[in-house]
């Protein structure tokens, strides 16, 4: 269609009172051609900042590149030894045993050697127990060369429990002696149950144990404000733990990681867990070396 064609179509429509909008000269032009401008290209008339204020409407995006967030930092120490197992050793000075330690203090215990000695300790899924609960992290401390080894499983899935049990079962022997602090009521009756679910022998319940919370019961019951471990490492080991992630929030640091997220906290649950088995064999030696007729230290908190 010529220009001067589409210029009189223009006056007819506008005499019929159908004109239609007025546009820019050149947009006139290409339209002439045939060339018709889609929406989305036709220039927008710009709204003042004050003017988009008192309408309400949002400021325009930023021009500027958005940063990538930074991925999660999932570090954790040690070695992978089987798909979503890891596992974590350190050599410290040992406490000092006799070859041959008198665990009298404790009921059905008379004298064992320091190589029989394994002190160990669970973290879990939940303190409530029963088949839903699961450990995925045991730490174990025994005496090596004379040196005081810790060794420590933790799984990253859910798959490996069954490798974290049964490398566990290869660290026990028959005259092994189970060493624990409130393990007879709960961290060797869970793992027993997490054999049995898994259809594996336990390697558990032949052995002897040793509870060390019942002789520390016996002994500073009413002369402490309670007998957790954390007290003990406290009043009887002069232990401070800094920046400790508590037990309760084990559970949750161990979800989030399986979840994808920071390995941050799962990492103080490692520390948390070999803090509780080396203090295990402190205060197997501190009971040890005291004799009965010592009377037990009063708390500083209340002299």
């Amino acid at each position: 269609m010529s220009a001067g064609l589409a210029q009189k179509l223009r006056l007819l429509q506008g005499e019929a009172g159908k004109a239609p909008p007025l546009s820019h000269p050149a947009a006139a032009r290409g339209e002439a051609l045939g060339i018709h401008p889609s929406p989305s290209t036709r220039p927008r008339p710009e709204v003042p900042e004050n003017i988009r204020r008192l309408l309400g409407l949002r400021a325009r995006a930023s021009s500027r590149p958005i940063t990538p967030l930074r991925p999660p930092d999932r570090y954790l120490p040690g070695d992978e030894i089987a798909p979503g197992l890891r596992y974590y050793e350190s050599r410290h000075e040992a406490p000092p045993l006799p070859p041959s330690v008198d665990v009298s203090f404790a009921k059905d215990f008379d004298t064992v050697a320091p190589g029989q000695l394994l002190c160990f300790d669970t973290e879990t899924t939940g303190l409530a127990g029963g088949t839903g609960t699961r450990a995925f992290m045991i730490g174990c401390a025994d005496r090596v060369d004379g040196q005081l080894r810790i060794r420590q499983l933790m799984t990253t899935t859910m798959a490996a429990e069954r490798a974290m049990l049964e490398t566990f079962a290869r660290w026990l022997e028959p005259r092994t002696v189970l060493v624990s602090y409130n393990g007879r009521s709960y961290d060797a009756p869970l793992l027993k149950t997490r054999y049995r679910l898994a259809r594996l022998p336990c390697p558990i319940t032949p052995l002897a144990h040793l509870d060390l919370l019942h002789p520390v019961r016996r002994r500073y019951r009413g002369l402490w404000e309670n007998c957790r471990l954390a007290t003990v490492e406290r009043q009887l080991l002069k232990v401070l733990r800094e920046d400790d992630l508590p037990g309760s929030e084990a559970p949750r640091a161990w979800r989030d990681y399986l979840g994808g997220g920071p390995a941050t906290d799962l990492r103080r649950v490692l520390a948390h867990n070999h803090t509780d088995v080396r203090s295990l064999m402190q205060l197997l030696a501190r009971l040890a070396g005291d004799t009965p007729t010592i009377p037990p230290c009063p708390n500083p908190s209340r002299t």
